[in-house]
C-alpha cells in the first residue's frame, strides 16, 4: 500500500538541524512539513521563512509548506522565491479574502497549490476550491502547537473528501496527532499521506530509518 510520510519538523531539533535533515533524508522520508506561523492567525510562532529555506537547499526532497498567517497574499512571493518547482504550499482559506488569487500565484510559481482545512471548517465551505487545488491538508486537531488531541469529528470530513475526489483531482493529507492506528484506519481508505511528529516520529529514542521503516510494516 502507497502512502507519503511527511516529517514535521517544528518538532525536530534545532540545536542540530542539519543533522536531523541528513537522518531523515537517509531514513526514507518522503518529503519535509514546514510549519510558518505568525503568532495572528495561530496563537503561536514556529519556523522561519529562513528555517525554510535552509531545508530546501539541504534536501532534494519536496517541501510541504504550511503557511498558518493571515493574508498570505501579502507576502507570498517571500516564500515562493526560495522554493523549488514542485514543493507544495498549503494556506487557509479563511485566512485569505480572496484565496483562489494566492492559490493562482503558487500555480504560476511552478508549486503544488494546496488547501489546510481546520477542524471547524467544513468541506461546503471550501468546495469550490477543490476544483483549483492539487492537496488537502486535513487538520485533525486545532492548528498551532504539536502535541494536541485528536478532534474525532474529523473523520467524518475526510470521508466526505473521499468521495468528492472521485469527482475532483485531489490528494489528502492527514495532519496532526498522527499515530499508528490512525495510518491503518485511513491509509486504507485512500488517505493519501500523513505529516509525522511528536505522536509516532520524533522523540523515540531510535534512528529515524527505523521508525519509518517500522511504520511502513504496519499491518493493513
Amino acid at each position: 500500500m502507497n502512502f507519503e510520510l511527511t516529517a514535521s519538523m517544528m518538532c525536530a531539533n534545532y540545536g542540530n538541524l542539519q543533522k536531523e535533515v541528513k537522518e531523515l533524508d537517509d531514513g526514507g522520508i518522503d518529503s519535509f512539513h514546514i510549519d510558518i506561523m505568525d503568532g495572528r492567525y495561530v496563537p503561536n510562532f514556529a519556523m522561519s521563512l529562513n528555517d525554510m529555506a535552509y531545508i530546501a537547499g539541504a534536501t532534494q526532497k519536496p517541501l510541504d509548506v504550511h503557511l498558518m498567517i493571515e493574508h498570505p497574499n501579502n507576502n507570498i512571493q517571500l516564500f515562493l522565491s526560495k522554493l523549488r518547482p514542485g514543493d507544495t504550499v498549503y494556506i487557509h482559506p479563511e485566512a485569505e479574502y480572496h484565496p483562489s488569487t494566492t492559490l493562482q500565484k503558487i500555480i504560476d510559481a511552478g508549486m503544488i497549490p494546496g488547501i489546510a482545512i481546520n477542524p471547524g471548517t467544513s468541506v461546503e465551505t471550501v468546495m469550490m476550491m477543490l476544483t483549483i487545488v492539487k492537496k488537502v491538508l486535513v487538520m485533525s486537531v486545532n492548528p498551532g502547537n504539536a502535541g494536541q488531541m485528536y478532534l474525532p469529528y474529523v473523520g467524518q470530513k475526510i470521508d466526505k473528501l473521499l468521495e468528492l475526489r472521485r469527482q475532483m483531482d485531489f490528494d489528502i493529507y492527514w495532519d496532526g496527532a498522527c499515530s499508528a492506528e490512525k495510518i491503518l484506519e485511513y491509509a486504507p481508505k485512500g488517505v493519501n499521506g500523513f505529516v509525522l511528529g511528536t505522536t509516532l516520529l520524533f522523540g523515540k529514542g531510535k534512528p529515524y530509518g527505523e521508525v519509518l521503516a517500522d511504520i511502513h510494516k504496519l499491518k493493513f
